[in-house]
């Protein structure tokens, strides 16, 4: 879409919708900023923006009728719901709505490889990140989307030599128009933001939306070992992306696979060696499975097999996810914040090698927390609970006989009671299996907190 002159509604004044109001600035597109938060006016929002978007329309408030109308495009931020009335009435009056991702895509040059999944987006597009700047060099690759830099203020980086490797939300998923990546992967898909999407059915549906305008000469990665996605790749239309697959569990005639300790890939006439994960600095089966996205990335882009195992072996993994922060009276420390729902946490709990005294707890998703307990056997010692969730989590152990579990008031209460139950030998973990919202500003400050925690002793 042509976006000079174009009339556009951005739903939406936190960070997302001021990068976006700057790229459609910069692409000459008539923006005007929205929010609909009552606490929120004109001149609050005008102070938090920064300099190259100060002087843009802002509306607070309702959202009058002829607001919409008088608008050509809506580009709405992810955290804003799509099923709330005031974007009802916008779907309604015929004005196409693009989500951030969207918008990006379509004010970029070069090529896009797409990660989304519920748990392992993170590190694997920072593996892949760090795998492309090797291959095409650090001008040339742009680490963009829920990882922290704005796609919208990456996109008009770009020329026909970049690669955007882009960490994409299923919030963001919702809105997609023709968002078309050469490469797309799912990590994989649990339980997840069923308070937003309502079903898992359709947090699927979202999730698989990734892929909807890859045509054959595309790739699509998927993880073998989740049912939902071996369904979904296995029915993949003719018309479709070619589908690549990666295994932590069997030998596959194709694609990436688990073999021993030993992570090889086959091109479907023979296999070789990609690496020993004892030469990987990260830990977990999902982490070779992370890896081995990524390796089919690289590899899907083009780059030589002895490039991509330099990488690997030097990557240090990702801050916050099963991050170890240090050794205290001989108690291992363990910093996942990330870990914001079960499955994340359940392989976090999977990862450790020592006796754990183990943090849960936080902003209630909605999440059934069964499967995450049931996976304390043999190596969570205590349950340390904080936040909403803490009753419903503590009486979800107590159906399932696990004990002893504690709850506390603050965060310190609880780092705290953790330090009186480690033994020497032990691991203290953070992995909450629930976001942090209520308690802390989100997953990244509350890891923050525990590793200055740490730090202290």
């Amino acid at each position: 879409m042509e976006l000079s002159g174009k009339r556009v509604l951005v739903f939406g004044a936190g960070r997302s919708g001021q990068g976006a109001a700057s790229l459609l600035l910069a692409a000459g597109a008539s923006p005007v900023l929205y929010d609909g938060n009552e606490n929120l006016t004109e001149d609050k929002v005008r102070s938090q923006l920064p300099d190259d978007v100060k002087g843009i329309r802002i509306v607070t408030g309702e959202l009058t009728q002829e607001l919409i109308e008088n608008s050509e495009l809506c580009v709405i931020s992810p955290g804003v719901p799509t099923d709330i009335a005031p974007v009802n009435r916008i779907r309604s009056a015929g004005v196409k709505i693009w989500s951030e991702v969207e918008l990006a895509w379509q004010c970029s040059k070069g090529e896009t490889v797409a990660v989304t999944g519920t748990n392992g987006k993170t590190t694997t597009v920072s593996l892949l990140g760090d795998l492309m700047r090797r291959f095409r060099g650090e001008e040339n690759t742009h680490v963009v989307g829920n990882i922290g830099y704005p796609y919208t203020k990456a996109a008009l980086q770009t020329d026909e030599n970049a690669v955007c490797v882009a960490e994409v939300s299923s919030f963001q998923l919702e809105t997609i128009d023709a968002f078309h990546p050469h490469v797309s992967v799912i990590t994989n898909i649990t339980p997840d933001h069923l308070n937003r999407h309502h079903t898992m059915e359709e947090y699927i549906r979202v999730k698989e939306r990734i892929c909807e305008n890859q045509t054959p000469e595309d790739i699509m990665i998927l993880n073998y070992e989740d049912e939902v996605l071996r369904q979904f790749g296995e029915n993949i239309p003719a018309q479709g992306p070619q589908v690549w697959w990666f295994s932590s569990a069997r030998t596959l005639e194709k694609g990436m696979y688990l073999d021993g300790d030993v992570l090889k890939y086959s091109d479907g006439s023979a296999a070789v060696d990609v690496i020993h994960i004892d030469e990987l600095r990260i830990l977990g089966k999902h982490n070779y499975e992370n890896v081995s996205a990524a390796v089919l990335s690289a590899l899907a882009m083009g780059m030589p097999l002895d490039q991509i195992q330099e990488v690997l072996r030097a990557f240090p993994g990702v801050e916050h996810r099963i991050e170890y922060v240090g050794e205290v009276n001989g108690v291992a420390y363990y910093n996942d914040s990330k870990g914001t729902n079960p499955d994340a946490a359940i392989k976090a709990v999977e990862a450790m090698r020592r006796p754990t005294v183990l943090i849960g707890g936080g902003y209630d998703k909605d999440s059934s927390y069964d499967e995450w307990i049931g996976s304390f056997h043999g190596k969570v010692k205590a349950l340390v609970l904080i936040g909403a969730t803490k009753e419903k989590i503590a009486e979800c152990a107590k159906a399932h006989g696990f004990g002893p579990v504690f709850l506390c008031g603050t965060f310190e209460e609880c780092f705290g009671k953790c330090v009186e139950l480690a033994d020497e030998g032990d691991a203290v973990l953070l992995s909450p299996a629930c976001a942090s919202w209520g308690m802390f500003k989100d997953y990244e400050e509350r890891g923050r907190v525990f590793k200055d925690m740490v730090h202290a002793l």
